[in-house]
């Protein structure tokens, strides 16, 4: 069964910011282990909602409406994700 693993984003994130160097290495163990155990299928980083675009449909036989980014508030956004496969 696959589960997608969501990585909430930050003030610090959404300014193109790393993490501070301590929760980037627990993340980095975090995804070793993941590999190790076999599990991870794919994991990606996001852009910032700066360089986003959201589009809204409003209608199927209309044109949707485009957005662009920023959007707020950052703790209701993606910085990334980890998609496992498991039992």
């Amino acid at each position: 069964m696959l589960f997608l693993l969501l990585v909430k984003a930050s003030e610090r994130s959404e300014a193109g910011l790393f993490p501070d160097p301590s929760l980037q290495e627990a993340m980095a163990a975090f995804n070793r282990e993941l590999v190790e155990a076999g599990v991870r299928v794919m994991a990606k980083g996001l852009h910032p909602t700066r360089e986003a675009l959201r589009f809204s449909f409003r209608r199927p036989d209309e044109e949707p409406d485009v957005t662009s980014g920023p959007f707020e508030p950052p703790m209701d956004h993606l910085a990334g994700f980890i998609l496992i496969e498991v039992a």
